[in-house]
């Protein structure tokens, strides 16, 4: 994809047309991306990816900070990208308590996503819940990794609140079906299965044209036999 010219600001995340301007007035552009990228978008290591936090979050970045700030962000990302997630994680945990708004939330934001990957779900979850955003994409994604650190450590109620709130979060036919995805198999590891089954058929009704939708339909076929009993 050609280098876009930088932008000063995260305007074209704030909202579905902002994005839509961004991508040329094609947001099929988007699904094409998550298509080209499935093995990254599937687990954790592609949240960057799917997020577009990696490049155009850092843009943002260093269009707004000094010299000395970005190549303490650099050097952090740079780590992330190389999956040594230890260090980029203890890198963004400093600068997330060194710099105050953009920075320090997007330090939030990685911080968190390398502690997952290490396996430090508390940790993760701390960062996690200390970012926020108003675009269309990232705060979904945070929203659905709080969730997966709380499914880890086997919390279930509190992994559907967050799985909840990520597929209720400016919900769209790209990326809420794996958010409900996630939600109903929290909702069957609670053992509340009626629930599932419920969350089965909304992505069944509603996202028939999504990835997710035969494993729902299956899923749900499963489910209907012992919730009738």
């Amino acid at each position: 994809m050609a280098k876009k010219e930088e932008h000063k600001n995260l305007e074209f995340l704030e909202s579905p047309e902002g994005l839509k301007q961004e991508l040329g007035h094609d947001i099929e552009k988007v699904q094409q991306a998550v298509e080209k990228n499935k093995g990254l978008v599937s687990g954790v290591a592609g949240a960057i990816i799917v997020a577009v936090i990696g490049y155009f979050g850092y843009k943002y970045y260093v269009a707004t900070q000094d010299e000395a700030a970005q190549a303490k962000m650099f050097n952090a990302v740079y780590k992330f990208e190389a999956d040594s997630n230890k260090v980029a994680a203890q890198e963004f945990s400093k600068l997330a308590n060194e710099f105050g708004g953009h920075a320090g939330n997007l330090a939030n934001f990685y911080a968190g996503v390398a502690e997952l990957k290490e396996g430090k779900y508390d940790a993760a979850i701390d960062h996690l819940k200390s970012f926020s955003s108003s675009d269309l994409l990232v705060q979904a994604r945070a929203y659905s990794l709080i969730g997966d650190a709380y499914a880890e450590k086997k919390s279930f109620g509190d992994a559907i609140d967050y799985y909840k709130k990520a597929s209720e979060y400016k919900s769209n036919k790209f990326f809420t079906p794996s958010y409900l995805m996630k939600l109903a198999a929290a909702y069957e590891a609670n053992k509340q299965n009626k629930e599932a089954l419920d969350v089965y058929n909304e992505i069944v009704e509603k996202y028939a044209e999504s990835a997710e939708y035969i494993n729902a339909k299956k899923y749900k076929a499963v489910l209907e036999g012992s919730v009738s009993e």
